[in-house]
This record gives C-alpha cells, sequence and structure tokens, in this order.
C-alpha cells in the first residue's frame, strides 16, 4: 500500500530560478547526494525532460529506474511517475508544487507517494519518507540559493 507524504520549504529565490534547479536533471548528481547517475531519456517538442533515468544509493537503499515527467505551462507544477517498477518500487507518484512568495522566494511543496516491492513496517516507511524528502528539499534550497548568491 502507498502512503502519501508532503512536505514544504522556503527557497530565496525566485521560482523560475527554483523549477529551472528542478529540470536540470543531468546535474542532480551534483548536489543530490543519493543520485549516483541521471540521464534524460526522451525529452518533449518544447527541450523539457519527458523520460528520466535514475541510479541511487542512499546507503540502506539502492535502486535504478525511470520517471516520466510532466510540467504545468508555468512551471508551476513538476509532476511524476514510476514508468515500470523497480528492484525496490512497485510505483511511485510525485510532483513539485512551486508557489511565488511576492517577496522573491518561493515556496516549494514535495509530495510523494511510494509503493515498495519489500515489506517495511509502516513507522519505519514513514520515518524513511521523511528522511528522504527532508534531505531532497534541503538539499534542492541548498543547490538554488548557492546558484542565488554566485
Amino acid at each position: 500500500m502507498a502512503d502519501t507524504s508532503t512536505q514544504s520549504i522556503q527557497v530565496q529565490a525566485p521560482l523560475a530560478q527554483v523549477a529551472a534547479v528542478i529540470c536540470d536533471f543531468a546535474r542532480y548528481p551534483e548536489w543530490a547526494e543519493a543520485m549516483k547517475r541521471v540521464e534524460v531519456v526522451s525529452e518533449y517538442e518544447d527541450g523539457y525532460a519527458a523520460e528520466v533515468h535514475f541510479v541511487i544509493d542512499a546507503g540502506v537503499m539502492a535502486d535504478e529506474y525511470t520517471l516520466e515527467y510532466s510540467y504545468a505551462e508555468d512551471l508551476s507544477r513538476i509532476e511524476w511517475h514510476l514508468v515500470a517498477p523497480s528492484k525496490t518500487q512497485k510505483s511511485q507518484q510525485g510532483s513539485y508544487d512551486l508557489v511565488d512568495d511576492g517577496a522573491g522566494g518561493t515556496t516549494v511543496t514535495y509530495t510523494l507517494e511510494v509503493e515498495l516491492s519489500i515489506g517495511m513496517l509502516g513507522m519505519f516507511r514513514r520515518k524513511a519518507e521523511k528522511m528522504i524528502m527532508d534531505t531532497a528539499l534541503k538539499q534542492l534550497k541548498r543547490r538554488v540559493e548557492s546558484l542565488t548568491q554566485a
């Protein structure tokens, strides 16, 4: 059974800059610690990634999977789903919702729903999801803000 988790973070950068970092998949291994290799498999006519293949190693969990992405026209919503089951996941879907805060910053809300192929007690799964989301958001914030200050 899949559980949905949601977390938000405030990033001190315009929405367009946050979206640009999220959409720059090839650079994920530079700033997202668990990402070992990321490859854009196919693109839409507008140049945005349609399918992206990930190789991750988060210590306790390693996996390889492909996600299909879709985008709101203004990039305020970027969503994805797992193309086919992987070694550890039956399904995955998620989204980033980006909201301009009116003061030059962006609120990023990350929603993730994963159904694992491997058994894991509910409380451990929720703790792992929280850690994954917390880490992902903090690393995204650090990356975007470091580019803004550069």
